[in-house]
């Protein structure tokens, strides 16, 4: 691949705009100022420099977010912020998406990308990838309503039952427990439907792949391992199999 283009599909801009920039000696490529818009390139594992800012090549971007509460997944937003301002615009001008969405007061593994594939692969309701989710609760948390969401409970507008697997009373108000659909606002509407009321809400997996240090706010790129533990449908609660971040 030449110059231009690859800074082009890395989102720098149009492809005149990349054009100027490697004129104007902003391009660095194994140390050396690059001023030639055809210049020819390895793509593999490589590292260039814009402005003296560091970055590696990259055909797609896998992006794990620790979201905050009052941000939404949104690029229109209207009475929060977006989590799309946590972001460059460089990574913004490749067409960045989240995979799924997370209420604004929700917080937790939010995972971006602008590959469609891996998208429809993690979202696609045949796919029934699991996602875990900690919960504190308005009431107190009964046996009754565990057993209940181990069941299976009906969702207004919604076709068939949804059962929540592993589900762990961690302290009276403190619930735990995993889904594999991703029907709208799915977690509150299932503890609502054994009457109970979500007060606070945090997504801690997404298939084997699980928050562990990445700070609230803070986001990474995933490697090819964590890319395949947020595909995996394997049962999220064998720890020995989990990918941390």
């Amino acid at each position: 691949m030449i110059l231009e283009k690859m800074l082009q599909s890395q989102g720098f801009g149009s492809r005149k705009y990349c054009q100027q920039l490697i004129k104007n000696g902003a391009i660095e490529v194994g140390g050396e100022v690059i001023t030639d818009p055809k210049f020819k390139l390895n793509l593999i594992d490589l590292e260039y420099s814009v402005y003296a800012k560091s970055y590696q090549y990259r055909e797609k971007v896998y992006i794990a977010l620790n979201k905050p509460a009052g941000y939404e997944c949104s690029h229109q937003s209207t009475h929060h912020f977006s989590v799309f301002e946590l972001f460059d615009e460089v990574l913004l001008n490749r067409g960045l998406q989240c995979v799924g969405r997370l209420d604004q007061d929700t917080t937790g593994l939010l995972l971006l990308t602008d590959d469609g594939q891996f998208l429809q692969a993690l979202t696609h309701p045949k796919k029934h990838v699991p996602k875990v989710y900690r919960m504190q609760t308005a009431d107190p948390v009964t046996e009754d309503q565990v057993i209940a969401l181990e069941q299976g409970v009906e969702l207004r507008n919604e076709t068939g039952v949804f059962a929540a697997t592993d589900v762990v009373k961690l302290e009276e108000h403190l619930l735990h427990f995993t889904v594999h659909q991703g029907v709208y606002h799915q977690v509150k509407r299932m503890l609502a439907a054994v009457g109970n009321k979500v007060e606070q809400l945090h997504r801690q997996q997404v298939g084997r792949l699980k928050l562990h240090n990445l700070a609230e706010g803070e986001w990474v790129y995933l490697n090819a391992v964590q890319i395949d533990a947020a595909r995996s449908q394997a049962k999220p609660s064998l720890e020995q199999l989990s990918v941390d971040i």
